[in-house]
């Protein structure tokens, strides 16, 4: 009967430790939150938007459009970083495939840049 715990002892751990973490994170709000809000604590932050306003206001899609950029630019660097590791072991064909992804890439990038999605008029 011990061998058999032995085995499920990392389980029992690792659920134990994702259970904690869990409740932790669960808990943090409430711990933190804020208690005394000044008008520099509830200001917009990085969206732009006041924090306590209409759910239902009109947002300019331009906002959307830039986060979409971003996403698709962060996973650009996302894919960098494993070719640049195994950049000696893909040889020719790894290293144009992902010539051709960063070419793709950069016309996507040259076309919105041309449409004019990165002006804030």
């Amino acid at each position: 009967m011990t061998d058999l715990t032995t085995h499920y002892l990392p389980i029992i751990l690792f659920l134990g430790v994702a259970f904690a973490i869990g409740a932790a994170l669960l808990a943090a709000p409430f711990l933190i939150a804020i208690r005394n809000p000044d008008p520099e604590k509830v200001s917009a932050y990085e969206c732009g938007f006041n924090a306590f306003d209409d759910a239902r206001m009109k947002f300019d899609v331009r906002f959307y459009l830039v986060s979409i950029l971003f996403i698709i630019f962060d996973l650009e660097i996302a894919f960098l970083f494993p070719w640049a590791v195994a950049f000696k072991e893909i040889g020719a064909f790894g290293y144009w495939s992902m010539m051709t992804f960063l070419g793709v890439l950069t016309i996507g990038f040259i076309y919105e840049w041309k449409k004019g999605a990165l002006e804030w008029d």
